[in-house]
């Protein structure tokens, strides 16, 4: 495992700061700048005791690579990584789990997407497979403005054994493909529940496709055969939402 990270951006700051300060090594930002919203970070940075250095532009442009880190920039220990003993102690304490499964989501962006969002609607958990997934990325935490810190992201070795016993511990498994014929808003939505998510334009893999209790869709009036994985999600999320609200 690596020794350090690199993560930016000014959400995944305050958030870091909030939640895990401990694992700032070390702060830099941009010389200069005058933002309120990063001068926040930088004072909160240093009333919890953690050097704050300040740099031109191309030296935080260096350290992510050219990402866009909005003046901020941590050199911070590895976060935790969740595994299935973390999900079996969810199942066990989750009378009510609503889970969020992404098979095959390779992009960072969507899956910092997904997270927010997630956390938004009050997901427990938002679980993966080790291999063919996006990991937990600084761009990830970036995109999820904060939810990174939050929410957990559960890494699998088999997403069908895993789906599985979730399965044997009551939770109703959802999955969504274009060829389904029920629609998602036909389906009930209550009790533990985990909503599965495929890669954009493969869907879900075949063994995930059968382990599902259920097959669902999102109805497609225009020319377009499918929508971005993080936009799907959030339909998907929300609608479960809406109902368990109602």
């Amino acid at each position: 495992m690596a020794q350090h990270e690199w993560l930016f951006g000014i959400h995944a700051m305050e958030s870091l700061l909030a939640k895990e300060p401990e694992r700032i090594i070390e702060m830099f930002a941009l010389k200069g700048r005058e933002d309120q919203r990063l001068n926040n970070v930088i004072n909160e940075a240093r009333r919890l005791g953690i050097s704050v250095q300040f740099c031109q532009r191309k030296a935080l442009d260096d350290k992510v690579d050219g990402a866009q880190h909005q003046g901020v920039v941590a050199r911070a220990k590895p976060g935790r990584v969740f595994d299935e003993k973390d999900l079996q102690n969810l199942l066990e304490n989750q009378s009510n789990g609503f889970f969020l499964v992404l098979d095959g989501v390779t992009d960072p962006h969507n899956l910092g997407a997904c997270l927010r969002t997630a956390d938004a609607a009050g997901v427990h958990a938002v679980i993966v497979p080790k291999d063919k997934s996006a990991n937990l990325s600084p761009v990830a935490r970036k995109v999820a403005c904060g939810a990174a810190e939050v929410i957990p992201l559960i890494q699998v070795t088999n997403l069908a054994r895993t789906l599985r016993a979730m399965q044997e511990a009551g939770v109703w498994v959802i999955g969504t493909a274009g060829e389904a014929e029920q629609l998602i808003y036909d389906c009930k939505l209550d009790g533990a529940l985990a909503v599965v998510m495929g890669a954009e334009g493969k869907g879900m893999r075949r063994l995930t496709r059968e382990t599902c209790d259920e097959l669902v869709k999102l109805p497609m009036a225009g020319s377009v055969s499918s929508l971005n994985v993080s936009v799907a999600t959030g339909v998907c999320l929300y609608e479960v939402v809406r109902q368990r609200l109602g």
